[in-house]
């Protein structure tokens, strides 16, 4: 999730200053390198866990449904004020997950479930491409 928060910051931190179509190719390029897999690697593991009608599991849902939105409508129509509300969304996403969802399953699971979303999660590959446009060292 720190590379999340980083991404985040980034693009809030830059929507005003750099070119809305080159921040759009860096999200665009976050979204298929990080984001979307994180996405799909979360909701494979993580919501076998939740029961039916859980409204932890819906909430993650809808947030990752969001923020897939606005990314591919950032994707056609880049704006900075966009931007901004991706970066607080991913942002406000990131704190639900890590207050509420994660303790949620770290007291409702057992020991042998925890160790197979751990396992589980081990497993995920990351990705190791890297975004070369570095925007975010050269704009003053």
């Amino acid at each position: 999730h720190v590379d999340g928060m980083v991404f985040a910051n980034r693009l809030r931190d830059f929507a005003r200053q750099v070119a809305p179509e080159r921040i759009a190719r860096y999200t665009g390029w976050y979204w298929m390198h990080h984001i979307r897999p994180h996405f799909f690697h979360e909701e494979k593991i993580l919501l076998p866990f939740l029961p039916a009608g859980n409204p932890l599991a819906k909430r993650l849902r809808d947030e990752h449904a969001d923020i897939r939105d606005l990314i591919l409508q950032l994707d056609r129509e880049p704006d900075a004020h966009d931007f901004k509300l991706l970066a607080k969304l991913l942002e406000h996403h990131i704190r639900f997950e890590e207050t509420e969802l994660f303790p949620w399953l770290e007291t409702h699971l057992t020991e042998n479930e925890l160790g197979q979303v751990k396992t589980a999660i081990a497993a995920c590959p990351l990705q190791r491409s890297t975004w070369t446009d570095a925007f975010w060292e050269t704009v003053a």
